[in-house]
């Protein structure tokens, strides 16, 4: 089975429209309907099939003999509408929707986890009705595709042109087109080769702080303080991944901005929406360099995992080099966590 799909499935669970893997019925809870999940339950209510983490949180977890984050399967009681079932899946809701109870965990299957896996590739919660008898089946895939399925990109360059921009006026862009996803990543290039490794920026997309001038993180700062620092070098790349918070999705981030105002930093944040802290592969920036015969680079981070990322994906990293912008009132705790928890380094 190749990625075709892969990328099948994940377009049918954002449609609202079941899969199945390994024979087992999946309907996503973010994105399904009244309609589809009445097809979906068939003659009898479909269980529910929620992550380790939000199980946890639940304190549903201890009710099965798996480690925290395994997936922990509910029996559906008659009352699990829809609208209960979202809840269910959604911790930002948690303050609005007190939860009933009690709830029975039952024992899952082998796609469980393959089946959470697709749902966080496709930006959505790691959430799904589960053996529902009835509705139209769009895919059908086995999980081994799923699980393995990390290898590297198939990315080829599209489209380039030169890019004036205000850090250079001779940049150009070279834009990547991905054959698995809509996702279309970009490199700006900033002066000519000259026998020095590149100083190279891989900054991940984020819409609130790049073009909204969000103060919650140090994202358009460092942004804008890296095109200088490259132009000043004379020779670098730049590039923007379309990873938006951390990979989870603008949705999702959005849903962790909820849960920050509520008291919970970055990380734990991501980890009770059902992800993991930092859901990125940087093997995608990887493969973008070696498409412009970049091997060696100067890295611009404080992101220690940005090195390893481009180092195990067959990119030699000669230096790292600090990259110290874009505190405010508002983002310090922000930024402290990263330190403290995600092991950023100045």
């Amino acid at each position: 089975m190749d990625g075709r799909s892969v990328a099948r499935a994940i377009d049918a669970l954002r449609r609202g429209w079941p899969i199945v893997i390994d024979g087992t019925p999946f309907l996503a809870v973010e994105t399904a309907d009244d309609q589809g999940l009445g097809d979906f339950d068939g003659d009898s209510p479909a269980d529910l099939l929620i992550s380790g983490n939000r199980a946890a949180t639940l304190k549903l977890a201890n009710q099965r003999e798996a480690v925290p984050t395994g997936p922990v399967r509910i029996a559906r009681a008659p009352w699990i509408d829809l609208a209960g079932a979202t809840a269910l899946a959604d911790p930002a809701r948690d303050l609005q929707t007190p939860l009933k109870g009690p709830f029975r965990t039952i024992a899952g299957d082998c796609p469980d986890e393959a089946a959470l896996r697709l749902a966080r590739r496709a930006g959505l919660l790691p959430a799904f009705f589960v053996g529902g008898a009835g509705g139209a089946v769009e895919v059908a895939l086995d999980s081994a595709a799923i699980l393995a399925h990390d290898h590297a990109p198939s990315l080829s360059i599209a489209s380039r042109a030169r890019l004036p921009i205000r850090a250079s006026e001779t940049a150009e862009i070279v834009a990547f087109r991905s054959g698995e996803d809509a996702a279309e990543h970009v490199a700006l290039i900033v002066g000519a080769p000259d026998g020095r490794p590149p100083l190279v920026r891989l900054h991940s997309e984020c819409l609130t702080g790049d073009a909204l001038g969000s103060l919650k993180c140090d994202c358009g700062p460092q942004l804008a303080d890296a095109l200088t620092a490259i132009a000043t070098t004379g020779w670098g790349i730049l590039l923007y991944l379309r990873q938006e918070g951390r990979a989870i999705g603008l949705v999702n981030k959005l849903r962790a901005y909820a849960l920050q105002d509520q008291g919970f930093d970055t990380v734990d944040a991501n980890l009770r929406l059902g992800f993991s802290d930092d859901e990125r592969d940087f093997s995608v920036a990887a493969r973008m360099l070696a498409l412009l015969g970049q091997a060696r680079v100067r890295l611009l981070t404080n992101n220690p995992r940005k090195v390893a990322g481009l180092e195990a994906a067959g990119i030699a990293v000669a230096e790292r080099v600090p990259h110290r912008t874009g505190a405010n009132p508002h983002n310090q705790a922000y930024l402290d966590t990263k330190r403290d928890r995600s092991g950023h380094q100045l």
